[in-house]
């Protein structure tokens, strides 16, 4: 543990399918969420991380573009725009 947070080895393969180890501290809190990602999705902790890498740099991308993210309920009488800050 490190000052009250989690260290978490990810490995990762880069572009020409060599894999590289990278140290992610976590707080209790963001572990405790990762982990609970994991089991419902029934994915690796790891696959989970490269998944929010892959969904974060497509949303990043369509917003530099100018276009916009919404969620809205399922009745489609609220609507809330998502930003990345």
């Amino acid at each position: 543990m490190i000052f009250g947070g989690i260290s978490f080895i990810v490995m990762v393969e880069d572009g020409m399918g060599e894999k590289k180890t990278m140290t992610l501290n976590l707080s209790e809190e963001e572990m405790e969420a990762l982990e609970q990602l994991a089991e419902r999705s029934d994915l690796t902790k790891t696959a989970v991380i490269k998944k929010a890498v892959r969904i974060y740099l497509l949303l990043e991308k369509r917003l530099q573009k100018g276009e916009h993210l919404f969620v809205e309920d399922e009745a489609r009488t609220m609507r809330v725009e998502l930003l990345l800050v």
